[in-house]
């Protein structure tokens, strides 16, 4: 029973997937959602802040700790006398740094103005990145609609011409048409099957397409939501000029924000090469210690009292008196204090050591690399502004083209919509002179295979101006919606 119930409910699942279709906006969150390149260029948004979030913090002292231990045998110099021994010795080393940059011709502050301006860059370049994924996905969603609208045309025309097959079929059964007329039904006949066929793979070729930009798997079940277009009108094709479009379009596309921002990065960058002509000063700072096991593990401690003189025998200074040898009794003068223990934390205590800094750079002649890189700095700057300049005209000619086939496509429907009148006209009366004998079916196909070029036409032309008028609105910062 669970058996019987899990397969039901695999089922249902399985069917209610094969009949969920998607509209324009529901294919775009998908496609935003799952694009792997969006996905990239966020981490390089990333990186791009980790390093001017960085670059904040260099203005900022450093501060470093270093430690050694290590042992020396044979002649050496013991690190806390600096003399000579012959032994074994232990020995550590410590030191604690500091350092800060009071002045090195603003770079830093520059430094820190440019990653910004490279991180706001990047975020442009995924907005635009966005945009041509939009677009891309509105074309290959107008793409399949109008695929699946020739396919019905297609199949329309096909059933016509069953329809007149089998009029024609009677016809010759009775004597009234001659056999040929059969077999040249039979044969447009053939050619419409040849269209629905071809209409089908456009459409297998229009879907695949589409479910790569939504970065989904040729296999998986996708339809998408059929829609009612209004008919282009030629006299009021669109609400816009051409300039308000492009007008609306420079202030609203991330590109040209992009280039703007990477010339202000070039710009600063000239800055921070300028800089390195200029003197850089640095403050720095210290504390060090070390120890030694060839140092004395007693010393004499001092505890700052009144010192005292005592008398005390020479070892070396000896008096002869009445055949004895007598020391020399010296006066000494004894430090108030004791002998103490000197273990490791006491030496190191001892022999800590306090430094301050600072230090002056002044650049004088360095091979000309400031020069260098100030004149490429301004090449830079200079490439960037042509590059402001060749998306500007990119715009520009992308809009002009947008409408102008917008334009035209209106104009190829209206014609088109005015000879799709009169070659029905022409197609009844060539049908009705078929069927009574007056002429043969190659005339009879002419006219047909006349009226479903223009019929298929008309499909062509209003998909296209549906296209061009959502691409003139979505520069406009307009949503992309087919209702």
């Amino acid at each position: 029973m669970r058996k019987w119930l899990l397969a039901f409910a695999l089922g249902v699942s399985a069917y209610v997937q094969a009949q969920q279709k998607y509209n324009l906006q529901q294919s775009i969150t998908i496609a935003l959602e799952n694009n792997l390149q969006l996905r990239q260029l966020m981490l390089q948004v990333q990186t791009n802040q980790n390093v001017f979030e960085q670059s904040k913090w260099q203005r900022y002292p450093t501060l470093n700790f270093s430690g050694s231990q290590g042992l020396q045998s044979g002649r050496n110099i013991d690190p806390f006398t600096n003399q000579f021994v012959e032994q074994k010795v232990n020995f550590s080393n410590f030191s604690l740094n500091t350092g800060v940059n009071l002045f090195n011709g603003y770079q830093q502050k520059n430094i820190i103005k440019q990653n910004q301006l490279n991180v706001q860059a990047t975020q442009k370049d995924v907005e635009a990145n966005r945009n041509a994924l939009v677009l891309n996905v509105a074309s290959a969603y107008i793409t399949l609609l109008n695929n699946q609208e020739q396919l019905e045309f297609a199949r329309r025309q096909a059933e016509t011409t069953r329809l007149q097959l089998d009029r024609t079929d009677r016809l010759v059964k009775a004597g009234s048409l001659p056999q040929t007329n059969l077999y040249d039904i039979q044969s447009q006949l053939a050619n419409d099957e040849l269209s629905i066929v071809n209409a089908q793979n456009n459409i297998e070729l229009a879907k695949l397409t589409l479910k790569q930009y939504l970065n989904l798997p040729a296999s998986e079940v996708f339809e998408i939501e059929a829609i009612n277009l209004p008919a282009p009108s030629a006299t009021t094709p669109y609400s816009a000029t051409l300039e308000q479009v492009y007008n609306a379009a420079i202030k609203y596309l991330p590109d040209l924000d992009a280039a703007n921002l990477r010339i202000e990065s070039a710009k600063t960058g000239i800055e921070i090469a300028r800089g390195a002509k200029l003197p850089s000063i640095t403050l720095g700072g210290g504390l060090s210690s070390s120890f030694s096991s060839a140092a004395p593990k007693q010393r004499f401690v001092g505890d700052g009292g009144a010192s005292t003189i005592m008398d005390v025998p020479s070892t070396t200074r000896y008096v002869s008196y009445a055949g004895f040898s007598v020391p020399v009794i010296e006066k000494v003068t004894v430090p108030s204090g004791s002998i103490q223990d000197f273990g490791y934390f006491d030496q190191l205590n001892f022999n800590r050591n306090a430094s301050i800094s600072l230090s002056l750079r002044m650049p004088i002649f360095n091979g000309y690399q400031v020069r260098y890189r100030i004149a490429n700095a301004i090449i830079q700057q200079k490439n960037l502004e042509y590059q402001y300049q060749i998306i500007q005209n990119q715009i520009r000619q992308t809009v002009e083209q947008a409408y102008y086939s917008m334009v035209n496509a209106a104009k190829r429907y209206d014609a088109t919509s005015r000879q799709i009148a009169s070659l029905e006209l022409s197609f009844k009366a060539a049908e009705l002179r078929f069927n009574a004998g007056a002429i043969n079916a190659t005339e009879y196909n002419i006219a047909k295979n006349n009226l479903d070029r223009s019929r298929a036409s008309l499909i062509q032309a209003k998909y296209e101006f549906l296209f061009r008028t959502k691409i003139l609105d979505f520069y406009q910062s307009r949503s992309i919606t087919l209702e």
